[in-house]
């Protein structure tokens, strides 16, 4: 009897014997040199083999993010963690911890996403006044929109305009995208924001959608397609020889005057 208690696992993921180990039911062996680590990756995390189009398109988001750049916060706390811990370990961990609501996760905008396209599909109505009516609702409460907006691109961000282009060439472009490209242009009209892009991140977590990616797991693909990146940096930062990073003075301003203790009564 197969049993789940706190005491007892139960996986599919994978299984070792004595003759091989199997990844998913597919022995390892056969698996390594016939197909790529973005294929076994999928298969692991989906618990298939994908097809083309879908292969095509994981290993394309493996590649979407790749280097976050050393303007961002986690690539710069892994660095300052390297700094004064050398190990590409603690490292790393700082520079996967510094992703989030607000930086790089895709798990917001697809918590976001699945919400609310799953309400017009049960609502049986048509999208364009669904949409008009969620986004007026959305904006009576001052409801943020993830995956909305961009520090430096105005009207379209060209990463997510090849995440999009990639999708359709591979069959994955869907409802789940139309309605979120949907909502985008209402939001736009509804704020009049005509420059107001559909980022990067929020056509990641669209087409993971798509896919059948849970907001979880998109998390942890956003993370991974940062690893060559931040082992890149630390790295780096290892060869640099700098010691105990610091923030500089002039960089910080001081809000708390001197103040000297009363004498104890």
């Amino acid at each position: 009897m197969t049993r789940n208690t706190p005491s007892h696992w139960v996986t599919g993921i994978s299984r070792i014997t004595d003759e091989d180990l199997l990844i998913r039911g597919y022995p390892m062996a056969d698996l390594v040199g016939r197909k790529s680590f973005s294929q076994i990756a999928y298969l692991l995390i989906r618990g298939e083999l994908p097809t083309a189009g879908q292969a095509r398109m994981f290993d394309f988001l493996l590649t979407s993010v790749l280097d976050y750049g050393l303007e961002k916060s986690g690539t710069v706390a892994a660095r300052m963690v390297a700094s004064v811990n050398p190990q590409m370990p603690a490292s790393l961990s700082a520079g996967v911890a510094a992703a989030g609501e607000f930086a790089l996760s895709p798990e917001p905008t697809g918590d976001f996403i699945l919400k609310y396209y799953g309400a017009w599909r049960e609502s049986g109505r048509a999208l364009e006044p669904f949409v008009a009516d969620l986004v007026a609702e959305m904006r009576a409460r001052k409801e943020r929109v993830p995956g909305f907006g961009h520090q430096v691109f105005r009207g379209v961000d060209p990463r997510a305009q090849t995440l999009k282009r990639i999708a359709q060439e591979c069959g994955i472009w869907g409802d789940v995208n139309l309605f979120h490209e949907a909502l985008h242009a209402e939001f736009k009209a509804a704020a009049n924001k005509p420059d107001l892009v559909l980022n990067d991140v929020g056509m990641l977590a669209g087409i993971m959608v798509q896919m059948g990616f849970t907001p979880k797991e998109m998390a942890g693909i956003a993370l991974l397609s940062t690893f060559p990146g931040l082992i890149a940096h630390v790295s780096e930062e290892l060869r640099s020889g700098v010691r105990c990073r610091i923030v500089a003075r002039e960089a910080v301003d001081y809000v708390c005057e001197r103040r000297e203790l009363p004498d104890d009564d």
